[in-house]
């Protein structure tokens, strides 16, 4: 089991996650984080501190995308070990439907 980021981080990226994180395991895009599926322990203290539940065990039902895709990213974008500022304009894109489909980016973040 590892945990892994879905479509609730894109536009949101608040990063509390980061903060707690014990092994660094998380990577940045342009507008969301995810998390690399080998690096990841598991322990879950990750979960309850994002505030848009985007959080989730990779064992959950419907993961099974999700997990594939912070596999491909965390493979391409930056590790990232210090919480930054989320976007400005996060507190908009709470709860917006499709965000995968209409807004996810594929750049790394810096």
């Amino acid at each position: 089991m590892t945990y892994v980021v879905d479509e609730n981080c894109i536009k949101c990226k608040h990063m509390d996650c980061v903060d707690v994180c014990p092994v660094d395991c998380f990577y940045e895009g342009e507008n969301m984080l995810v998390i690399h599926p080998d690096e990841c322990i598991d322990c879950g203290v990750c979960e309850p501190e994002c505030p848009v539940d985007a959080i989730h065990s990779d064992t959950e039902e419907g993961m099974e995308k999700w997990a594939e895709i912070n596999r491909k990213y965390s493979e391409v974008w930056p590790v990232i070990t210090e919480k930054k500022e989320p976007p400005i304009d996060a507190k908009k894109w709470e709860g917006v439907d499709n965000k995968f489909e209409d807004h996810f980016s594929e750049k790394a973040g810096n």
